[in-house]
């Protein structure tokens, strides 16, 4: 007979998953859209729930039948691909973007508006960055159950907060929401899926995902049908906790131009927005749980990356990891928020458009027999359009590049690599039909049943 879980637990469970991928970033960008698109926000958010909502639960899924690790479900491509892909996917959510990210995220909403004056404020940057990821080593230094125990707190006091703010913002609104900006005055859908790349989300869950995945076998679940509804359920609790998280954040964005201006980052909107509804005390208690927020996010992201380059590269202790990456991240955060965002940009532009073909690729892996070289032709077709678009979105001939590849269908949308890759999985699946390649089955455990030829 199967175990069930009382609805109580089950909303823990969605709880919990909520809880982690909560972080000081997941509100910064949403608002940004907002102000951007204007009364074209809900077109621009439709596509924006696609990549910051909705992958995330499909790329846990996919992790789990891809062999539990992101090196295995990568590494289905090549060996090599996923080790590469690996240390990307690592070094940005942890050094080169998320934790200076988060720090800045920080500052700009807590310190930044009450240290504002006429002199240069780099110099309280670099004070705050210094202080707030030394705590994050102490916190990272020894795995202790802070963090879990944290999120617990946070989650609640975190939601109860936003309603407020987001409560105060419909019965008080801050302005009328204007025209769109001249980026979301054509093709919006496509901007909002892909500045939904920004929350990192999708990335984060192939490292976080495995932790729910065991969180559900240790109350004793142990049938896969079982795990399979209980996770669906949990996770439809969580896609509705991000999608009212992001929509609220939009709405915030999008009524907040009249009364604070466009600003350059969603930090500044959360920030000058909360002193519009409550006054001064608006950025203590914004700030205060922001801060909190971001001290999770720091520590689990500090930790996995740490932890990762240790198990590839032993001769490096996680302690020595955790010194190395912490400076990194100390230079980075003191570009500031703004810059930070621009220079993670075509990482992420690079980043997203893979982990995604790897999801679609892992989810219907039985309907193209699993071959391998399907997956090389569908990575590769991806692969080359979303380098194409990391350079250009680094300012790098972006005029020679357009005239060059503008013939692709939607390229000029940031999302060419749809029609590239589709291109490679055709190809791919000819190539392996054509030399009688070997079939790869996953089972619904997630194991390979069968090899037989094409």
């Amino acid at each position: 007979m199967e175990n069930r879980l009382p609805f109580s637990q089950v909303l823990a469970i969605g709880l919990m998953l909520f809880a982690m991928f909560l972080g000081a970033g997941n509100v910064i960008f949403a608002p940004m859209v907002g102000q951007q698109a204007g009364t074209n926000t809900w077109v621009a958010m439709g596509g924006f729930l696609i990549t910051g909502v909705g992958l995330v639960l499909l790329a846990i899924v996919a992790l789990t039948r891809g062999g539990g690790t992101v090196e295995k479900l990568a590494g289905r491509v090549h060996p090599l691909f996923g080790v590469i892909f690996s240390i990307l996917l690592f070094l940005t959510l942890g050094p080169i973007y998320v934790i200076p990210r988060t720090t800045s995220v920080v500052y700009e909403i807590a310190i930044n508006p009450l240290v504002q004056t006429n002199t240069n404020t780099s110099i309280y940057l670099l004070i705050f960055s210094v202080v707030f990821i030394f705590f994050t080593i102490l916190l990272s230094w020894n795995t202790t159950k802070f963090v879990d125990r944290l999120g617990k707190i946070i989650t609640p006091v975190f939601s109860v907060l936003l309603i407020v703010l987001i409560a105060k913002s419909i019965l008080t609104p801050m302005g009328n929401i204007g025209q769109p900006q001249e980026n979301y005055l054509s093709g919006t859908f496509l901007k909002g899926f892909t500045q939904g790349y920004y929350t990192m989300d999708v990335l984060a869950a192939f490292v976080f995902g495995g932790i729910f995945i065991k969180s559900i076998s240790s109350l004793g679940i142990k049938s896969e049908k079982a795990v399979s509804k209980l996770f669906i359920k949990a996770g439809l609790i969580t896609v509705l906790g991000l999608i009212a998280l992001q929509v609220s954040m939009a709405w915030l964005g999008a009524s907040s131009v009249d009364a604070i201006g466009l600003k350059d980052n969603g930090g500044e909107v959360l920030a000058q927005s909360s002193i519009v509804l409550f006054g001064q005390f608006g950025i203590y208690i914004i700030g205060t749980v922001i801060l909190l927020t971001a001290v999770t996010t720091n520590v689990a992201c500090l930790a996995a990356v740490s932890e990762y380059f240790e198990r590839i590269l032993p001769g490096i202790s996680y302690k020595k990891w955790l010194l190395i990456f912490s400076v990194m991240s100390l230079v980075i955060t003191n570009f500031g928020l703004s810059k930070i965002l621009q220079l993670a940009s075509p990482i992420l532009l690079l980043l997203y458009p893979l982990a995604i073909a790897l999801i679609v690729l892992i989810l219907t892996n039985n309907l193209f027999g699993g071959h391998q070289s399907v997956y090389k032709g569908t990575v590769i077709g991806v692969g080359v359009i979303a380098i194409v678009d990391a350079l250009k979105d680094a300012g790098m001939s972006s005029e020679t590049i357009n005239g060059f590849f503008g013939f692709i269908p939607l390229f000029e949308y940031g999302a060419g690599w749809f029609v590239t890759g589709l291109i490679g999985f055709v190809i791919g699946l000819i190539a392996a039909k054509a030399t009688n390649e070997p079939a790869v089955i996953i089972d619904i455990a997630g194991q390979e049943v069968s090899k037989k030829g094409a």
